[in-house]
């Protein structure tokens, strides 16, 4: 497997230089400041590119080989007349990061947000923090602050009851504190910090929406797409909606093995992958991570290897756990993996690795009191990379003591 690092350009607090001392070499990255849209310019890429990876003799280098990622336009999403320039565009954009080299691409088609969660900085029994997604919290925003038209037939009695308490014990500035969680945006949302009003209209622009009609969306874009990336030699990786489930009224359709079985009896081209955010799909405890590992092996370009711990009182409350010590069987899905890379040596003329990095680490030891992006402090990261790192060395050495 190739191990690598999300960095999120100059303005990250993690820089090149702390990565490189991770011993990770491949980086996961994007072009942050350019709008939901345009094109990627090729001098751009390049430019980004060149800090990635020009360094002095004698040291470790880096390369750029995942992108993480190229955002998709609401437009599209929504099938909006015209929407085929920002298709045009995406297209563009891959077809620029191909000629640098870069071919591996992960996205995702969840409308209006992007992952989320309601507190930054959960405190675990550690003294170190994680992130937390708390569903009577996000009811309460829901319900009372956001006040979203109808969204209380989506909930039970018992469950306004809940939320109604919450909102009423928080003080003003935890209201806001939820609030700008929620909706202004966090480190690697492809999506834009909204207020209050314009997040309340952009939710309303999905008012008649299904399931279905978001997925013939994502069918219709991927089949214009897809011819090309084959001919790049790109692959594409689907990452999960975050958390996968429907939520603030809106349909999230990449969320269990069947949502993407109908992807790929949909759209079978070798280019049509998944990122595997084994952190993501296990917030449902109806998704076996260890088994869509083994089932989706082929279509795996990319994986995220963390994992969370679910409320067992409130199953869609979770924080992100350590990432060997969640409710999912990580060492498993490891194993998985690596069979997989196994069988590609095996049977295909230029198999690919998987690439794989830390995803969402806890703010811990010395990062406690920094300025950090929330998820992706640079020590609680290099812990579950150190701990990852291990699991796929024991693995791989018994691999090779069973093949000798």
């Amino acid at each position: 497997m190739r191990e690598s690092w999300r960095w999120f350009g100059p303005n990250d607090p993690v820089t090149i230089s702390d990565i490189r001392q991770t011993g990770a070499t491949d980086i996961v990255s994007a072009l942050h400041s350019i709008p939901t849209g345009e094109v990627w310019p090729l001098a751009a890429i390049r430019q980004h590119q060149a800090l990635i990876e020009e360094c002095e003799p004698g040291t470790a280098p880096l390369k750029w080989t995942v992108v993480e990622s190229i955002p998709v336009h609401e437009d599209i999403k929504l099938a909006r007349p015209g929407h085929e320039k920002y298709v045009a565009n995406w297209i563009a954009s891959m077809e620029n990061l191909a000629q640098c080299g870069i071919k591996t691409i992960c996205y995702n088609f969840m409308p209006v947000i992007d992952w989320t969660r309601t507190d930054l900085k959960y405190k675990l029994p550690s003294g170190a923090y994680a992130l937390r997604f708390d569903q009577k919290k996000f009811a309460a925003f829901d319900l009372f602050i956001l006040q979203r038209e109808n969204a209380a037939a989506e909930y039970s009695d018992g469950e306004i009851a809940e939320a109604k308490q919450v909102f009423e014990a928080m003080s003003a500035s935890e209201r806001a504190e939820l609030t700008s969680n929620i909706i202004a945006g966090l480190p690697g949302k492809m999506t834009d910090a909204y207020g209050i009003d314009d997040f309340r209209a952009m939710l309303a622009n999905y008012k008649d929406v299904t399931s279905d009609t978001l997925r013939s969306n994502l069918f219709a874009f991927l089949s214009q797409v897809l011819p090309r990336a084959e001919a790049l030699g790109v692959k594409l990786a689907i990452h999960p909606d975050d958390p996968p489930r429907d939520m603030l009224g809106l349909p999230r359709i990449i969320c269990t093995a069947d949502d993407l079985e109908l992807l790929f009896a949909a759209l079978p081209s070798p280019s049509n992958g998944i990122t595997l955010c084994v952190g993501t799909y296990s917030s449902r405890p109806d998704n076996d991570l260890p088994a869509m590992a083994r089932q989706f092996g082929p279509r795996i370009h990319f994986s995220h290897l963390r994992g969370v711990s679910r409320d067992p009182a409130e199953q869609r409350s979770f924080y992100e756990a350590s990432h060997l010590d969640s409710d999912i069987d990580m060492v498993q899905v490891i194993k998985e993996l690596l069979s997989e890379e196994r069988r590609r040596k095996q049977e295909e003329p230029e198999p690919q690795d998987i690439f794989i990095r830390p995803d969402h680490g806890h703010q811990m030891m010395d990062d406690i009191g920094k300025t950090v992006n929330p998820g992706y402090s640079g020590i609680g990261r290099l812990k579950g990379l150190a701990e990852v790192r291990g699991v796929i060395r024991a693995l791989s050495a018994q691999q090779r003591d069973a093949l000798s």
